[in-house]
């Protein structure tokens, strides 16, 4: 057993804990979880720090249990949040239950040893309990007074939107999730961000209230950029960790374009890397920090994880594309869905299938069939002195004409202008 405590420290990932924490993991396996609601059918990068908490936690010696929230979810958490969520159908729900579950069961050891993970829903157990029943075994313990101090609430009664008798109830249906897994499998410790510290220590108190019992908290930094903007967001929206939602290129490319002062932070907290394989990087990155050398390994270590290295391979062959010297091989080894992930938002163009059967003429190409160039006469002058490249290849010829042969799996054609200017063709 290694000290998951110490472990969190150096990692920058520990935020809060209850006294007495520490000293029951350093006297013995102790059974600790974290609850993820189903609010969508993935997960997303903000779910990692948690993820990693497990991780750590299990391989600290402990053994996790894993809460998918198919009861919770359907309350909603109002903590962090600004304005009441939508409830989601039953239906839904039990779909996003088990996609998360099968993105979890990557992460984690669920067959072997004694502290091998386990996975569970809450709704196993609340599908049975009337309301009736749950005000008076659950509701009586806890008073409004002491449910009202929590900052998750009285974030919100300040604020315009007021709350819902639905969410303000949530914190009693968790404190009541963590009752449950400690009289059912003697599970001590829960664990979550810090904006969960409130409905954490509602069930700590549940707990001692309705069973003079013990139990702990153990709560993670929330994770933001150093520029102050939101982790995990990006223009075009939320990182997933299901392929279908963020490419394994877009997922890859996030991280390789985290800033020096993000990753330095990043790198301790979402990979497994020791502390003397993290300052040897550091060091390195130091001495040459345009070789983003620190970027290369965090984007590495989370891509594989995540995907796996099979698909971090081809998220490092469709970066080339980009950035070094690819051949018209590379581009057509892409699966579409990476291909179009690597020019999505650059300008894009539509051409006929017979006009390229016959072959159309450079100069019209860059021009008249799109506005690559302004003018003709800009057009020549820019083939004239190569900054013109068709599918990376440079072209200097200024009566080529463009055909088929040249289409990237008999549909696309990629212009390059200068260095850094992209233009996507699609043959209809």
């Amino acid at each position: 057993m290694t000290n998951f405590v110490e472990e969190m420290k150096w990692r920058g990932m520990l935020h809060d804990m209850m006294p007495g924490t520490e000293e029951q993991l350093s006297k013995e396996s102790t059974s600790g979880y974290i609850g993820f609601d189903p609010t969508a059918d993935s997960l997303h990068v903000g779910h990692l720090t948690q993820i990693m908490t497990l991780i750590h936690f299990q391989r600290a010696g402990h053994k996790p249990y894993v809460l998918v929230g198919g009861a919770t979810g359907m309350v909603g958490d109002p903590s962090g949040k600004s304005a009441e969520r939508n409830l989601l159908s039953e239906e839904i729900l039990f779909h996003n239950v088990a996609s998360i579950e099968q993105q979890l069961s990557k992460f984690l050891n669920f067959t072997d040893g004694q502290n091998a993970a386990v996975m569970v829903n809450n709704y196993d157990w609340f599908k049975g309990l009337s309301f009736l029943n749950f005000i008076r075994d659950v509701g009586k313990h806890i008073t409004v007074n002491y449910m009202m101090a929590k900052d998750s609430v009285k974030k919100r009664l300040e604020g315009e939107t007021g709350m819902s008798f639905t969410e303000f109830s949530y914190q009693l249906v968790q404190g009541f999730d963590f009752y449950h897994l400690w009289k059912e499998h003697n599970c001590k410790i829960q664990m979550g961000g810090s904006d969960q510290w409130g409905n954490i220590v509602t069930g700590t108190e549940l707990i001692r209230r309705k069973a003079q019992g013990e139990a702990y908290a153990i709560t993670t930094q929330l994770i933001k950029k150093a520029d102050g903007t939101k982790f995990g967001k990006t223009e075009s929206g939320a990182i997933w960790l299901d392929p279908k939602r963020t490419s394994p290129y877009k997922f890859y490319q996030f991280w390789l374009n985290a800033s020096d002062a993000d990753t330095a932070s990043w790198i301790r907290i979402f990979t497994l890397l020791s502390k003397e394989e993290i300052e040897a990087l550091e060091a390195q990155h130091a001495e040459a920090p345009h070789l983003r050398i620190l970027q290369k390994a965090l984007a590495k270590e989370i891509t594989c994880k995540v995907h796996s290295e099979e698909a971090f391979e081809t998220a490092i062959a469709a970066s080339n594309i980009l950035f070094g010297n690819a051949t018209q091989e590379a581009f057509a080894s892409l699966d579409e869905e990476t291909f179009l992930a690597v020019f999505e938002g650059v300008p894009s163009f539509t051409l006929k299938q017979e006009e390229l059967s016959n072959g159309i003429a450079i100069i019209d190409l860059l021009t008249d069939k799109s506005n690559v160039f302004p003018s003709k006469g800009e057009a020549r002058k820019m083939l004239q002195g190569g900054g013109v490249s068709i599918n990376k290849q440079k072209i200097e010829d200024l009566n080529l004409l463009v055909g088929t042969e040249q289409l990237i799996n008999q549909k696309y054609l990629i212009i390059q202008k200068g260095k850094k200017n992209y233009f996507l063709f699609t043959c209809a």
